[in-house]
């Protein structure tokens, strides 16, 4: 008589698997950058006061572009070596700095206030109110290196189509003002593709390192309105890769909600040191 049992698979069933695999992921950005108020220690109020006038005019200024308002700039040459030393230690840093190239190169850096910029350059010493510094966005695709003419060569793909794609939006933003994302990350490409793509894109002039979660890199290109913005994690791997056509990345500006809330955060710093 021929029994109907049978002896099941190998390798199937509750405990024919391994046990000890663990399902990784890529470590994702962990610390963020929170806002701290720093009081400054005052002992010559009235030798300060220059300098707490200006901060004031400063946390008017927020509101105002917090409202709507143009960026507005305040010179801080007249001051002298105390004015100064108190608004830079009020100041502190933030999360974005910018690095723009060309003449004058300037160095602008956001305060611990999200929106009130401080600006170095030669003959430039000075604080601007705005989403971003108006020379940033001004000079941004000014050259710095010239996009190259190039023909597709070993190794080019799938960027031909990326850089019709990216002239043609850029050709019809300042009509349409549509930001327009291109992620590298989802896409197909080659280390051809990439290298070949930022000779024909060139390189601006405008630099910006955001550090929030992990670190984004914003780099303005030749082609007008076309960023490339890269985001990577606290290990520095590169998480997403894309180009951005717009007139400003969002990662890099201050909203009005900041700029609002920084009016605020600053009276009350100025309130406490008095």
């Amino acid at each position: 008589m021929v029994s109907n049992f049978h002896m099941p698979p190998v390798g199937y069933g509750p405990g024919s698997q391994p046990e000890d695999e663990t399902l990784e992921y890529m470590p994702m950005p962990q610390d963020m950058r929170t806002f701290s108020a720093h009081f400054p220690e005052v002992e010559d109020a009235e030798g300060l006061a220059p300098a707490m006038t200006l901060m004031a005019r400063v946390a008017d200024a927020a509101d105002r572009v917090a409202g709507g308002g143009k960026p507005e700039r305040f010179d801080l040459t007249p001051l002298d070596t105390a004015n100064r030393r108190l608004i830079a230690e009020t100041m502190g840093e933030g999360e974005v700095a910018m690095k723009i190239r060309g003449l004058p190169a300037i160095r602008a850096q956001e305060s611990v206030f999200a929106g009130i910029w401080v600006l170095n350059g030669a003959g430039l010493d000075a604080i601007e109110v705005a989403s971003a510094p108006s020379d940033a966005r001004s000079r941004a695709f000014e050259p710095h290196r010239r996009a190259t003419g190039d023909k597709p060569g070993m190794g080019v793909v799938n960027a031909p189509a990326l850089l019709v794609e990216l002239q043609d939006k850029s050709a019809t933003y300042a009509a349409t003002r549509e930001l327009h994302v291109v992620n590298l990350t989802l896409l197909p490409h080659t280390e051809g593709d990439l290298a070949w793509l930022d000779a024909r894109l060139g390189e601006g002039s405008t630099d910006i390192l955001s550090r929030g979660y992990g670190n984004c890199r914003v780099t303005a290109t030749a082609l007008p309105h076309v960023w490339r913005v890269q985001f990577f994690n606290s290990m520095d791997t590169l998480i997403l890769d894309t180009f951005e056509v717009t007139d400003m990345p969002e990662v890099a500006l201050a909203a009005a909600e900041d700029l609002s809330d920084s009016a605020g955060r600053l009276r009350e710093v100025l309130e406490a040191i008095r």
